[in-house]
C-alpha cells in the first residue's frame, strides 16, 4: 500500500504517518528498490488504531502501548485499558455526584452521604471528591477555594460549602474547561443560579459519555489488529475457559 492511501484512510497526513514510524508505533516499514516505503495491511491496522486510541485515550498512552504490541505483551496491554476505563468509570460517578448534589441544599446532602461535620480536613475532602490534595492547594493558589486555618495547628479546615466547590470546580475542570469558566459556575451558584451550574455539570457528564465512545471505537480497532498480528497459539486467540481446565 501507498503511504497517501493509508493517511487518506486514517484521515491525516503523510508527514503524520512517518512521525508515527519514526516514534517506533508501527513495526518497521521495509522499503522498495526506489526507496519508497511498502506498507502492508498490518501496517494500515497499526496506523488506523494509532489514530483511534488518540481520540480515545490521547497520545501518551498510545506511545505506551503500541511498542506493548510490537514485543506481544498483549494482556500488559489490556490491563493497562482496563485500569483507565475504570478510572473513566469512577470520574462519571463522581460527575452524577454533582448533578445530584446541585438539587439539594448542601447540608443535607452531607447528611446523607456521610456522617455531619463541621469542618473537614484536607484528606478527608481529597477522599471525597477523589482527587489529590495537591489539586486542592493549587485551587486555594487561584482564589477559588478559602479555607479557615484551626488556631493552634494551623492545618486547612474545610466547611461542607467548601467541600461543595470542590466537588463543582472538579467536575468542571475535568471537561477540560478554563479556570475562567470555572469562576463564572461557582459564581452562578454562590448567586443560587443552580440551573446554569447543573447545566455545566450536566455537558461535563455528557464529555465523559463521548469520551466512552471514543474508547470504544479505539478498543475496536485495537481487536482488528490484534486479530491480524496474533498467532494461533497466542492468548489472544485462546477460547475463554476456566484455569482449572488448563490442569487436565
Amino acid at each position: 500500500m501507498k503511504g497517501i492511501e493509508i493517511a487518506r484512510l486514517c484521515n491525516v497526513s503523510t508527514s503524520t504517518l512517518k512521525h508515527y514510524e519514526e516514534w517506533g508505533l508501527v513495526p518497521e516499514v521495509p522499503r522498495a528498490e526506489n526507496g519508497y516505503r511498502k506498507y502492508t495491511n498490518i501496517h494500515a491496522a497499526y496506523f488506523q488504531c494509532i489514530v483511534k486510541m488518540n481520540i480515545g485515550f490521547g497520545m501518551k498512552f498510545v506511545r505506551e502501548i503500541m511498542p506493548l504490541i510490537q514485543k506481544g505483551e498483549v494482556m500488559q496491554v489490556l490491563w493497562r485499558i482496563n485500569e483507565v476505563q475504570t478510572l473513566l468509570q469512577k470520574e462519571r460517578h463522581q460527575a452524577e455526584q454533582v448533578v445530584e448534589m446541585l438539587d439539594v441544599e448542601e447540608v443535607e446532602w452531607f447528611q446523607r452521604s456521610r456522617k455531619k461535620k463541621d469542618y473537614y480536613t484536607i484528606g478527608e475532602v481529597a477522599e471525597i471528591a477523589g482527587i489529590a490534595a495537591s489539586a486542592i492547594r493549587h485551587w486555594e493558589l487561584e482564589e477559588l477555594i478559602h479555607p479557615i486555618r484551626h488556631q493552634e495547628s494551623g492545618y486547612r479546615l474545610y466547611s461542607p460549602a467548601d467541600v461543595r466547590r470542590i466537588l463543582i470546580i472538579r467536575t468542571v475542570s475535568r471537561a477540560a474547561w478554563s479556570l475562567d469558566i470555572v469562576r463564572e459556575v461557582l459564581s452562578e451558584t454562590e448567586n443560587q443560579h443552580l440551573k446554569r451550574a447543573k447545566e455545566m455539570a450536566i455537558h461535563s457528564l455528557e464529555y465523559i459519555d463521548q469520551k466512552l465512545i471514543a474508547r470504544m471505537k479505539a478498543i475496536t480497532a485495537l481487536n482488528e489488529l490484534l486479530d491480524l498480528v496474533s498467532n494461533e497459539e497466542d492468548i489472544w486467540n485462546e477460547e475463554p475457559r476456566g484455569y482449572m481446565d488448563k490442569l487436565f
